[in-house]
């Protein structure tokens, strides 16, 4: 497949996947665009590779294989259209693989880990499941300075936790309890209150959601800092997470007989508060 083809393959599974906020959004340069895109598929398909299996012992397998395609990329080998995409995008913003790797580990940590003790153990499989992803897109903007890379782990890890907050049920059937044991015990709870929503569950996730909360208060100067169309995706991705966690707050803290989404006004409002300069600010009210 030809370098033009395999961006084309990655701007479409981008367009194709339900995500809260477009990630090829209005703003970014069109140079910017497509390697947004390639970066985005090389995430999906791990997403996927670790999900989508339906067998933790298939999905370890394909892991590895992704990992070893990775390689390959990073050599100049691999003939899968992410890949291709994503070696010109590595070439041409110089980006290192550690990231990638990263990402791949704490998917592959899915495979066998299913619960964490404390939030030590929970923030480290953060730092390698989604501060990447973070630190991926700063050396895009040319803006990977050590006060950037902590606000963005800040906020990757706030937006990591408000999905473990909006897919409690999800996780739960899938077998995997996010919420440390040892917050389980502050809140009295069992990892089987916290798969049904019984006893103090709706608790424990209003303080899983202060915490959240804490990250993106921690990560909100990035903001302002950087290139507009970086300071405005910061905005959006951020205040998404935020709202998701408003939601849920709304719901009353249930999880488990609510469906929570970012709706199609809020979607609309946060973006025209992009548009609008309103990043000086850096959070919503």
């Amino acid at each position: 497949m030809g370098l033009d083809q395999a961006f084309q393959y990655c701007q479409q599974l981008a367009k194709s996947h339900y995500e809260n906020f477009s990630v090829t959004n209005l703003w970014l340069p069109p140079q910017i665009r497509p390697h947004f895109a390639s970066i985005y598929a090389y995430c999906r398909w791990s997403d996927d590779l670790a999900d989508e299996t339906g067998s933790s012992g298939i999905s370890s397998e394909l892991l590895q294989w992704w990992k070893s395609q990775l390689h390959l990329c990073f050599q100049g080998k691999s003939l899968h259209p992410v890949l291709v995409a994503l070696q010109h995008t590595v070439q041409s913003y110089n980006l290192s693989i550690e990231p990638f790797e990263d990402l791949l580990s704490a998917f592959l940590q899915d495979q066998t880990v299913t619960s964490y003790q404390d939030d030590r153990q929970l923030l480290d499989y953060c730092r390698r499941s989604a501060n990447p992803v973070g630190r991926l897109i700063l050396g895009l903007s040319n803006a990977s300075d050590p006060k950037s890379i902590a606000w963005s782990d800040a906020i990757c890890t706030g937006l990591q936790i408000a999905n473990f907050c909006q897919d409690v049920r999800l996780d739960a059937q899938r077998g995997r309890f996010y919420l440390p044991h040892s917050r389980m015990d502050q809140s009295s709870i069992t990892t089987d209150d916290w798969a049904k929503g019984t006893g103090n569950a709706p608790n424990a996730l209003s303080d899983w959601i202060r915490f959240a909360n804490e990250h993106f208060d921690r990560g909100q100067p990035l903001c302002q800092h950087g290139p507009k169309w970086l300071r405005r995706s910061v905005f959006l991705f951020s205040n998404g997470g935020r709202q998701i966690l408003k939601n849920i707050a709304t719901k009353q803290f249930d999880v488990w007989n609510h469906a929570i989404e970012v709706t199609k006004f809020q979607k609309a409002r946060l973006v025209l508060l992009a548009l609008s300069g309103i990043t000086k600010q850096g959070s919503l009210s």
